[in-house]
């Protein structure tokens, strides 16, 4: 029987901390300790060379539970679809008008944070209704 492994999800962006943060308010994580020897990120920022400050950032589920979030600087814009996208589970288990309305309030929280509202999708007699989201930097999601 193979083990389970922890893994990370990794953003490539423009502004680590700035994206960072903001998937700590959507999610409830919040930002780990600095490294040993360090009192803040910031003090830990400014031991790096000025090439790499504000180059990374993370956060993680207070739980444990959840995965870690690792966000690094690239040079380059993104270009083409996420192959990969997180799904926010904000109706889990409600139907129907219940599932839209716990949807919509959850999107209207993401949008005062920074996020863009981009389609609803309604439910197709296969799929529940879900809506289709970017964070700050234009990557998507969805309210599921």
């Amino acid at each position: 029987m193979a083990s389970v492994k922890q893994f990370q999800v990794t953003f490539d962006c423009a502004e680590p901390e700035r994206v960072a943060r903001f998937w700590c308010e959507v999610l409830g994580y919040v930002v780990p300790p600095p490294p040993q020897g360090f009192g803040t990120w910031g003090d830990f920022d400014r031991s790096l060379p000025a090439e790499s400050r504000g180059g990374a950032f993370a956060c993680v589920d207070p739980s444990g539970v959840g995965p870690r979030l690792f966000f690094q600087r690239v040079p380059e814009g993104r270009v083409v679809k996420n192959r990969v996208h997180l799904d926010v589970r904000a109706g889990t288990g409600l139907v129907g008008e219940e599932r839209l309305a716990a949807l919509e309030a959850e999107c209207t929280r993401l949008v005062a944070l920074g996020a863009v509202r981009v389609q609803l999708l309604v439910a197709d007699g296969v799929n529940e209704s879900c809506i289709a989201m970017q964070d700050i930097e234009g990557n998507e999601f969805c309210l599921d």
